[in-house]
This record gives structure tokens, sequence and C-alpha cells, in this order.
């Protein structure tokens, strides 16, 4: 799930790929922020400030929304090209393949791109699932409700840390009915569908909204850029959620830059 200039957060099930680092340092260290803690407010501010990154556990994200959300997205992106195909292309919303921005990039990675709001037509997917597709639409949007209490959690911890005021500064913007927060959903074939060659999935890139939400399966590929100009690979965990720092909350300015 992502939050735009209106809060936004960024979801993916199979770790980013970048070519940007031939040989990243393995960072063991990411900052772990535990939700449990009485003093994860304070850690959350630091890990904003020193690092723009950071792990989430002891979330409040149900596991069965985490598993019937991957199983139905799985099941999406195990269908032909020519089915998935009719479920884009993106108009910004639906399926795309390989271009992924608005210059024409192109990337080893296909994507369903969704509004987070639970009222979004799901008549492209009907087509495609049939009688399922009451099922897909039903574990996208528990999925997203959790999500999004998440993420305004973190969001009003934030602005707790940082004493601004009212609390809900930043979650008020996410959970506005005209919100533009966008999910995204990426998957990454296998390299040797490719053909070969020096492929990547994301290039390197900075994210323009206000926090991006990741999760990972077990697949390797994420990375960070660290402000002292190194990168860094994350461990995988399909279980703990990645809060990245977008460029929207940096402006205020209240935290260093950083790119992942």
């Amino acid at each position: 799930m992502v939050l735009l200039p209106k809060p936004a957060a960024v979801q993916h099930f199979s770790a980013t790929t970048t070519a940007a680092a031939a040989n990243p340092i393995l960072f063991p260290d990411v900052p772990l922020i535990d939700l449990s803690k009485p003093d994860c407010i304070t850690q959350l501010v630091k890990a904003c400030e020193d690092f723009g990154f950071f792990k989430l556990i002891n979330h409040s994200v149900p596991t069965q929304f985490i598993t019937q959300l991957e199983s139905e997205a799985l099941n999406f992106f195990s269908l032909p090209l020519s089915a998935k195909q009719t479920a884009g292309p993106p108009d910004p919303f639906g399926y795309g393949n390989n271009k992924i921005g608005p210059n024409g990039d192109v990337g080893w990675v296909e994507y369903l791109l969704l509004t987070t709001h639970t009222e979004s037509d799901y008549q492209k997917f009907a087509s495609i699932f049939g009688e399922a597709a009451e099922k897909f639409r039903c574990a996208v949007n528990d999925y997203l409700s959790a999500v999004k209490k998440m993420a305004c959690e973190i969001l009003e911890m934030l602005a707790d840390g940082l004493k601004i005021q009212p609390r809900n500064a930043f979650s008020k913007l996410l959970m506005d009915e005209e919100s533009d927060s966008v999910f995204r959903v990426n998957h990454y074939p296998p390299l040797e569908e490719s053909g070969g060659g020096n492929l990547i999935g994301f290039g390197a890139h900075t994210d323009p909204q206000i926090i991006s939400v990741l999760r990972s399966n077990n697949t390797s590929g994420l990375q960070i850029w660290l402000k002292d100009g190194k990168w860094i690979s994350v461990p995988p965990d399909q279980n703990s959620f990645f809060i990245n720092v977008g460029d929207s909350l940096q402006v205020q300015p209240l935290f260093p830059p950083s790119i992942f």
C-alpha cells in the first residue's frame, strides 16, 4: 500500500531487486521497532532520523489476512499472460507488465496497482476469476483495512514523537475519502524466464509519498541506500513489515533523505 502526498504505503510480495549495487553490504541491523515496547515512539523517531527505514514487528495485521491476500495474488500471477492482460493496462489502476514508470522505464516485474478504497470497482477481475472474484475482493479489502489501521498507528506515533498537533495530522490524510493512497502488488518472475541478461525489478528510486509500507515473502532482493552512500541488502521477512520514509515527509524537513 502506498501513502502519497496524502499518506501512502507501498506493498511488495516479492522483495525489490535493483542493479544499483553490484556488491551490496548485508546489513543485519536494520532498526527494529517492536510496537509492544513502551519506548517504541522514541525508537521510531530515531530510526526515521538516522536511517529513514525500519522493520516493524508485533503489528496488528492478522496473519490470516496476509496469507489469504498472498494466496490470491499468487493465483492471479500464475494465470496465462493473456488472462492477466484483461485486467490492464493500468488506467492508472489494473495490471501492468514491465513498464514501471511514467517515462516508460522497463523492469523485470509485473504488478497489480489498486486503489485503497474498499468500494473500488473490481469488475476488471470478474472476467478472470468468475465467481472467485468476490473472494479476491474480500481478501484485498480485509488486508487493506488492517494495513491502513497499522499505518495510521505509525503515523500518529510519529506525530506524537515529533510533537506535531493535531495527532492525526498525517493519519487523517490516509483515512480521507479522497485519499490518493494506493496499493501495489509486485511479482518478479523467475530469472530463467527472462532469457538472461542483467535485469532489474525496480531500479534505484525514492518514494514520493509520506511513508511506504512494504512486506516481502522469503525472496531476497530489497536494497536501501544509506546517507553515507552505501547500499545494503535487507534480509527478507514474510511476517514483518518494513517502513520507508518518503520524500513528502522529508521535505518538512524532518528527516534526512534516503533512497531504496
